[in-house]
């Protein structure tokens, strides 16, 4: 189950956003959890609302405005009704002074309260991107995950197949490593996955007869990935013959479904004298054709039917 910690979000925002703690620090280890998110129909973030309060309530100058204007006793209300909403926390923009009231309201539900000079909208956007990336769905897969020709490409196969080995030659050849042996998988957006290397992996690859390589370390930093986007698995195996000419020629384009995202998969038999670093290089670029409207199968047998018909 995924969720957003206060103290992270501070942690991590903090000298981008210029956030400074103003009140309610006894609510800093509060969390937001995936599965409370997805049972309820509140907005992750936006200014604030009393009507369908968001989890995180940002007050710009309107809103901070409006609460200066408010009587002693409605302001009690408004905080009232506030506090029913139960918001994660609360942050200002801007340079508007902040109601005592505000203030007060803060320490006693220990709501942490931000303060922010940037503007609302600025502050709002970089704050869902952070949300909807820590409470994104995830699951793991076996196999190692490499940038290669800018393509997030998995490679995955059975134990002992030559996973390792053929990711090491395709970093020797300018590829970058994201994650070996597990990666974790991440639905950032509806159509879109982010692969991600565990901390305790960060950096490694592990290859048999050389055991663990820092791949940082040997190849430099342009050699290793923080996260990039999955968009296609090189899935490698091993056939029951030996005989290359056995094999289909014209194999169909196939999909693996992950956390609901269809992923092309193309899958490439192994066997003794292939190049498997250039196959799955051109993959790669046969992928990036295909996503710009050019696929070379279709091309050829649209060519071969034209042919046949005498057009």
């Amino acid at each position: 189950m995924s969720q957003v910690n206060i103290r992270q979000l501070f942690a991590d925002k903090q000298e981008r956003l210029g956030l400074t703690w103003v009140g309610g620090a006894e609510g800093a280890d509060r969390v937001l959890e995936s599965e409370t998110v997805n049972a309820s129909n509140r907005g992750w973030i936006g200014h604030m609302n009393l009507i369908h309060p968001n989890w995180v309530q940002v007050l710009s100058s309107t809103e901070l405005d409006y609460l200066h204007s408010l009587s002693p006793a409605d302001l009690s209300v408004a905080l009232n009704q506030l506090e029913q909403g139960h918001p994660l926390c609360l942050i200002v923009a801007g340079n508007t002074e902040i109601p005592r009231g505000l203030l007060d309201f803060a320490n006693r539900t220990h709501t942490p309260l931000f303060h922010s000079p940037l503007g609302s909208v600025q502050l709002m956007w970089m704050i869902r991107h952070y949300i909807v990336k820590g409470l994104a769905d995830s699951t793991t897969r076996h196999g190692v995950f490499l940038d290669a020709l800018g393509v997030g490409v998995m490679i995955t196969g059975d134990s002992g197949v030559g996973k390792s080995e053929l990711a090491l030659e395709l970093i020797s050849r300018g590829s970058g490593l994201v994650a070996d042996d597990i990666t974790e998988i991440y639905r950032i957006s509806p159509e879109t996955l982010e692969g991600r290397c565990p901390e305790l992996l960060l950096n490694f690859l592990e290859v048999r007869g050389l055991g663990m390589l820092n791949i940082r370390t040997m190849f430099g930093e342009t050699a290793v990935r923080r996260k990039k986007s999955l968009k296609l698995i090189v899935h490698l195996y091993r056939p029951p013959h030996d005989d290359l000419s056995k094999l289909e020629r014209l194999p169909a384009s196939g999909f693996e479904e992950i956390l609901g995202v269809k992923i092309s998969k193309v899958e490439i038999p192994v066997m003794a004298g292939r190049n498997l670093a250039v196959l799955v290089e051109a993959a790669a670029r046969n992928f990036v054709l295909q996503q710009r409207g050019f696929d070379s199968m279709q091309e050829f047998i649209a060519r071969q039917e034209q042919y046949l018909t005498g057009d």
